[in-house]
């Protein structure tokens, strides 16, 4: 008896210990995320006004606002997503229902994982290989867009398989049984069960690629560069700005640096949000 009331205290005290650690490193990163957003917002505040977010750059970036930046960097993302996600989306139907369990299918993921491990600036650097030099698009929107669509590939399908495979068998088996097809059971039963994790791992993949800098560093972007008329002009872009505007051996503008940090910051913070309470809500109300 005596020696299974110190095992319980001991497990007792393990379990505790286990958890004031784990609690510690949980409240120590929020606590490291709120200092550099909250310094972020302190730097970048004064500078948030309509004429930054809306009128070009002036006096060599100085002076004036981001605009281009900004639209810049909404075309790119929207181009990425559509090409990336319509892929993405269906390759990670196939891996989850239609890929036979093999050598083959092993592989597959094994090279989306390596993918999802590849710098960034391998991607801008194959993007300027084929996009730019070898199909001819040159530096320009779509090029950049197509280059980050193949970074943001890997993510898209793992989180559109790992979505898929959660919704349960007994769902897919109940519906094979009344006559539904396998096409009609994956269209009408599972993706819509599955819908919140692959728009959450959708828009999450686009976030990354709004934030990137090295893929359209030799792909998309220029140092000034007006609205783009069509997908084949060059563009601007919030984090190659940022990155302009940060190293720039001139005179360096710290309002506009830390204004454009706010902005995309900010933005890729309320998408993220808005993800994460959309996937919350649709959750609430699956039941399984």
């Amino acid at each position: 008896m005596n020696h299974a009331s110190a095992r319980v205290r001991r497990a007792r005290t393990v379990e505790m210990l286990a958890r004031a650690v784990t609690g510690a490193a949980a409240f120590g990163v929020l606590g490291v995320v709120a200092f550099i957003l909250g310094y972020i917002l302190y730097r970048g505040a004064g500078s948030i006004d309509w004429e930054f977010l809306t009128a070009p750059p002036r006096m060599f970036m100085t002076q004036g606002g981001i605009w281009p930046a900004i639209y810049g960097t909404l075309l790119l993302t929207f181009w990425t997503a559509v090409f990336a996600i319509p892929v993405g989306i269906m390759a990670g139907i196939y891996l989850a229902e239609y890929a036979p369990k093999g050598a083959f299918t092993r592989v597959i993921r094994l090279a989306i994982a390596n993918m999802a491990g590849v710098p960034s600036i391998v991607y801008g650097l194959f993007g300027l290989a084929l996009f730019v030099l070898t199909v001819g698009f040159g530096r320009s929107v779509i090029a950049g867009a197509l280059t980050l669509a193949c970074l943001t590939l890997p993510v898209i399908i793992t989180a559109t398989e790992e979505a898929l495979l959660q919704v349960p068998q007994d769902l897919r088996q109940a519906s094979l049984a009344l006559g539904a097809t396998r096409l009609r059971t994956v269209l009408r039963i599972v993706i819509p069960a599955a819908a919140p994790g692959i728009v959450t791992g959708s828009i999450l993949g686009l976030s990354r690629a709004a934030g990137e800098t090295a893929p359209i560093l030799v792909t998309a972007v220029a140092f000034y560069s007006p609205v783009p008329r069509t997908v084949f002009d060059e563009t601007m872009a919030l984090p190659y700005h940022l990155y302009i505007m940060a190293t720039q051996a001139v005179k360096p503008a710290p309002d506009v640096v830390w204004g454009t940090a706010l902005v995309l910051v900010a933005g890729v913070s309320i998408i993220n949000v808005v993800a994460a309470a959309w996937r919350t809500r649709q959750r609430r109300r699956i039941r399984w």
